[in-house]
């Protein structure tokens, strides 16, 4: 049997190359310059490696009743890891994805074909556009996975697109957003603050080392108009190889503090992550 070789491709946003994992067959890992963007098992979608993507599993898990086909709206594509794992454990979820970078988009379905049937409509589009033309009361659940490099861009940030995501969503619907920062939390707290003033309820879900300002990582955001599980979601981070812990409540207000809702006129990306945080060799 032939060994799957890396592949590297130039794209409209840097250099992509996937590489195979010696230790599943049919495994890869996606790059673009240098940091790592998704991971997928063509054999396995429901295996999440990133802890990132597994707690953002978990949020996916216990917003309906298992097997509950869900409409979802994806903005940021990557490798098309979290749209193969709501297909495989939600089939007949209806889903849209929105990527910016159409050449990682056709290197993607080329390298990594999604499944016949999936469901999964794929838009070569800048997220904020699609999103503000999208039909009101159209999604269950919108993901918010964008990075441009490293960073969240700045126009992902805003009241202005905070409000978007809430008209696209359905009353009961969820946004989620996969975040980054270190201490002082600035960009953080002020994204808690902005989502703050559109829904009413909200978790945060991160490694315990990066909420005490240890070190730069990943921090889950989830906003609703109704109560999120929290017991279940305390539950399924605190299991995981790298636990986590759920903030909500009265700790996450005052994590947040007085962090004030972000204006289009001031938004900014996320911080740029210290050298190594995210890198590959």
């Amino acid at each position: 049997m032939t060994e799957p070789i890396p592949v590297t491709r130039a794209v409209d946003h840097g250099t992509a190359k996937l590489m195979p994992d010696v230790d599943r067959e049919r495994a890869w890992l996606l790059t673009v310059d240098g940091a790592p963007q998704s991971y997928v098992d063509l054999d396995a979608p429901e295996h999440l490696e990133f802890e990132y993507a597994r707690r953002l599993g978990h949020v996916l898990d216990t917003l309906a009743a298992p097997g509950r086909p869900l409409d979802v709206l994806h903005l940021g594509g990557g490798a098309l890891t979290l749209p193969r794992y709501v297909a495989a454990t939600r089939p007949g979820s209806r889903q849209d994805v929105v990527e910016a970078d159409r050449g990682l988009l056709d290197l993607v379905v080329a390298h990594l074909p999604l499944p016949d049937g999936a469901g999964i409509e794929l838009h070569a589009a800048d997220a904020r556009a699609w999103l503000e033309a999208a039909p009101a009361d159209s999604a269950d659940v919108l993901i918010a996975d964008v990075f441009g490099g490293s960073r969240v861009p700045a126009h992902l940030t805003s009241l202005a697109y905070a409000r978007e995501a809430e008209r696209v969503l359905r009353c009961g619907g969820v946004y989620l957003a996969n975040l980054a920062d270190a201490a002082p939390f600035a960009f953080l707290r002020s994204q808690l603050a902005t989502f703050a003033t559109v829904f009413e309820e909200l978790a945060l879900i991160a490694e315990p080392g990066v909420l005490r300002g240890r070190r730069f990582g990943n921090a889950v955001l989830a906003a609703a108009h109704r109560p999120l599980d929290i017991a279940a979601l305390t539950r399924l981070t605190a299991s995981d190889a790298f636990p986590a812990r759920v903030e909500h409540g009265t700790a996450l207000a005052e994590f947040t503090g007085g962090a004030e809702p972000v204006r289009d006129e001031e938004a900014v990306p996320s911080p740029e992550p210290p050298d190594g945080a995210f890198g590959i060799g």
